[in-house]
């Protein structure tokens, strides 16, 4: 046994090392806080808001731990929940709307342990607590889009072909379909053909004739609004995912539920109003042709009168409320957008949101400026709210879209690819938009049909059950291990709590979640590791039984009993890969567990315990083995 590596010794320390240390912050119990950020419009957090923050707790005599200024928020946190909620009613009445006061849980691991990426893993909803949202696609606006496109293809089509038509219009019933009017049977039996070999996604039908108007009906076959509907899912979900992971929540499950709606649980946040300005927004950007600038004669007139001209809309500029006259067509929209960042304007010094666009956009906005130099382009803010107000006893929820204008100037040259936005009204403004814009717009509005917010009480409930398990499990297999094989016994226990501490270290280190399936998923790799440790046990007394000696059997035992631990953790490891690639939520929290759990299993039940094995017998002559 003298002949054990010291590079192990070294490894086996290192690893005891880092499992103490990053499994530390774990012991830091994170305390309640409200946070506070200033809406548009608000007057920035500084110190004197602090002040008035403090002032205004001590007036409701609410003990606060401490109130400081974190960049663009304020956080004030507390001794327990109930205090916190009171921290917040009195914050709320002292700053109005203007602010957004938020709950959360603060983290209070020491500044050396973050400086080293150490952290606390983050809970899940089922242990911290946090907010539910059932959400529901709008699948009616998927087939607008569709048909208002196809629309708008085949006039194009039509005009390529030089075939004469009247009109190529949808049809007043959603889903029915466009209706294209031609002026002769030869021009319909022309545009019939050459829309079907065009587009293979359309059906395409005679409809009735009267004098010389000739009707061809177009829908889009239901297949393809099928593939349409799952693929708008799907892009939401991407969506969703982007803008939650841009806007910093941890860990969150999104997925899908039936066909039309989208679940989204989001642990550690307490205010289901900041949860809905996160994930509930949808927010985008239109660059269209202006047909004049803000405050001049004509918008003013149209303002005044209500005679807006047909090929226009009558907006209001964002924070000088000015009118402006926009053009109905768009040039490009934040579909069309790749990425977004906030930054400042070099020569003005207001914030601005510059922009990268697709081919697709590049091109068109390259198009449009190219020929309109010296011409208008506005910059419409599209924001899409769902209010919620209660009619007889029942809650209605109304989608409600504003429209303003950022930006109205004049294209000084051409450009295409990448521009900058500017007008917006603060650095956090810009900011904001820049990451909605960047996770991406929707493919079809979402509206929120359900909240619901889990209390931490639940959670800390859950949080003493697990414990508990954990514990019981764990002191019940040191306990049977201890008496059953004596000395080795006890160094197998050792192994086994090392194997804990080394396993919660690496998932604090990774962020995984920790969720009850998790906590089931380490009481059970505590039980399996154990297992290899009963296999070397017993190769060692097979050994000695037939007559090898102590150092021996102790080699033999280990040597052989590797191929077997081996194999067994192998197809484990399997089962617990094919749980984290295939699983969603509940189920692969349980399977990266237990991964993680298996290969520190490996290495403590085997190396670690080898490690101590040859401390406690590598340089002494034994005549016999307490195992």
């Amino acid at each position: 046994m003298s002949d054990f590596p010291r590079w192990k010794y070294a490894l086996v320390a290192l690893a005891m090392l880092f499992g103490i240390v990053y499994a530390l912050p774990n012991a830091f119990i994170p305390v309640p806080a409200v946070q506070v950020t200033a809406n548009r419009g608000a007057a920035p957090i500084d110190q004197a808001l602090r002040q008035k923050v403090v002032a205004a707790l001590a007036k409701q005599k609410v003990v606060a731990g401490e109130v400081v200024v974190n960049g663009d928020h304020l956080l004030a946190t507390f001794a327990n929940t109930d205090v916190q909620r009171s921290g917040s009613d009195a914050i709320k009445a002292l700053l109005g709307d203007g602010y957004t006061v938020a709950f959360k849980l603060q983290s209070t691991v020491p500044g050396w342990l973050r400086a080293i990426g150490a952290r606390s893993m983050p809970l899940g909803l089922d242990l911290q607590g946090g907010v539910h949202f059932l959400m529901q696609v709008d699948q009616n606006d998927v087939i607008d889009k569709q048909e208002s496109s196809y629309a708008d293809d085949i006039r194009g089509l039509l005009r390529q072909k030089n075939i004469r038509y009247e009109s190529v219009t949808r049809n007043a019933a959603r889903g029915q379909g466009i209706a294209v009017i031609l002026r002769s049977e030869a021009d319909r039996t022309a545009a019939s053909n050459d829309i079907a070999n065009e587009y293979i996604d359309l059906n395409v039908a005679n409809g009735p004739s009267t004098g010389n108007r000739y009707v061809l009906n177009v829908t889009v076959k239901p297949e393809k609004l099928r593939a349409l509907a799952l693929g708008t899912i799907k892009q939401n979900l991407g969506t969703l995912r982007n803008r939650i992971n841009a806007l910093g929540v941890s860990e969150p499950l999104i997925q899908q539920q039936g066909e039309n709606h989208i679940v989204v649980d989001l642990a550690g946040v307490q205010d289901p109003a900041e949860a809905k300005k996160l994930i509930g927004t949808v927010a985008t950007l239109q660059y269209r042709p202006g047909i004049g600038y803000a405050g001049d004669a004509q918008a003013q007139e149209a303002a005044r009168t209500g005679n807006i001209p047909p090929n226009a809309n009558l907006y209001y500029m964002r924070g000088s409320h000015q009118p402006v006259l926009v053009s109905k067509r768009v040039i490009v929209t934040g579909n069309e957008l790749v990425n977004a960042s906030s930054g400042t304007d070099q020569q003005s010094g207001t914030p601005e949101v510059s922009v990268t666009l697709n081919a697709t956009g590049a091109r068109k906005m390259l198009d449009f400026t190219n020929a309109n130099v010296g011409k208008p382009m506005a910059v419409v803010y599209v924001e899409r709210v769902t209010e919620t107000k209660m009619v007889n006893g029942k809650e209605v929820r109304t989608p409600k879209v504003t429209e303003s204008v950022i930006n109205d100037a004049t294209i000084q040259g051409a450009f295409g690819k990448q521009f900058q936005t500017t007008g917006l009204g603060s650095q956090k403004e810009a900011s904001d938009l820049a990451l909605l814009l960047k996770g991406g717009a929707f493919a079809a509005p979402v509206d929120i049909v359900e909240e619901r917010v889990i209390g931490p009480s639940l959670g800390q409930d859950n949080i003493d059950k697990g414990l508990k398990a954990v514990t019981l499990g764990l002191a019940l297999v040191l306990l049977a291990a201890a008496l059953y094989y004596k000395l080795f016994g006890l160094v197998a226990d050792i192994a086994l709590v090392f194997n804990l501490v080394i396993l919660v270290a690496v998932m604090s280190l990774i962020g995984v979640t920790l969720t009850m399936p998790g906590i089931a998923g380490i009481v059970l790799t505590l039980g399996m590791a154990i297992d290899a440790n009963v296999l070397i046990c017993e190769r060692i007394r097979e050994e000695l039984r037939n007559g090898s000696t102590p150092h021996a059997s102790i080699r033999a035992g280990y040597e052989k009993a590797w191929a077997t631990i081996l194999d067994a953790n192998v197809t484990h490891l399997i089962a617990a890969l094919a749980l984290t690639t295939m699983g969603t939520g509940a189920i692969k929290g349980f399977g990266v567990t237990l991964m993680i759990g298996i290969l520190t299993s490996l290495f403590t039940s085997v190396t670690l315990t080898h490690a101590f094995t040859a401390l406690i017998h590598g340089h002494r002559k034994l005549k016999t083995l307490s195992v």
